[in-house]
């Protein structure tokens, strides 16, 4: 099972961006995080400058939609050239159809869940999902620290990935550095944003090569 490093630009310099994301070429993915100010009491950016991070990222743009009403906004990401877009289950009353959209246009479809939603209700649509992220801290700041309670979701996520053979990428998002990487890898996640614990180093490429090694040496197959 690959890992993949996936660094949010969250925790980047929002004047150089570009040159930010030159320093994280060595990852797999860049995380663009996306918040309206009603769905999580945060305001980042919207799909314009989404569009241009696709246009200049030398990485699959990996967009998290923390936002009301994704229905509309969604799979504009996807037409974007989003190579995964992820929408968050309590945000939508039919996450299936959401998510059948963003495959239409072309995206890998993912669906989030914050610390306190059941993940079991999702797992029957498994099919319908090519990632499931689930959320170590309450999204909508970066910076805060990892929830261990929420492993428990995760290995739930990964036995039910692991019973149905399909290539479900698992995500964990917050609070993510060298030590809970390990605890997230043993739990079964392989898709992995970092924000501060990769931006906020001087070498963000040690950083991101400090971390896949530390996930691999811990991740199981599944």
């Amino acid at each position: 099972m690959p890992i993949r490093i996936s660094p949010s630009i969250l925790a980047a310099d929002f004047a150089n961006l570009e040159r930010d994301l030159g320093r994280i070429r060595t990852a797999d993915l860049v995380h663009v995080d996306v918040m309206d100010n009603h769905f999580v009491p945060n305001l980042t950016f919207g799909l314009p400058v989404a569009e241009r991070i696709m246009q200049v990222s030398a990485l699959p743009v990996d967009a998290h939609l923390m936002i009301e009403d994704p229905e509309r906004w969604a799979p504009k990401f996807a037409e974007a050239g989003a190579f995964s877009v992820t929408f968050h289950g309590e945000a939508t009353t039919n996450p299936v159809a959401l998510a059948r959209k963003l495959r239409a246009a072309g995206a890998r479809a993912g669906i989030a869940l914050k610390p306190g939603t059941a993940i079991e209700p999702y797992l029957e649509f498994l099919a319908e999902f090519d990632q499931i992220l689930v959320m170590t801290v309450e999204p909508g700041f970066g910076g805060q620290s990892f929830m261990p309670s929420t492993m428990r979701k995760l290995r739930a996520a990964a036995d039910a990935v692991s019973a149905s053979g399909r290539d479900v990428w698992l995500q964990v998002d917050g609070g993510i550095t060298e030590e809970t990487i390990v605890v997230a890898a043993e739990a079964g996640a392989d898709t992995f944003v970092a924000g501060s614990s990769v931006f906020g180093y001087p070498d963000p490429a040690a950083r991101i090569a400090l971390l896949r090694t530390a996930a691999t040496a811990h991740s199981h197959a599944h």
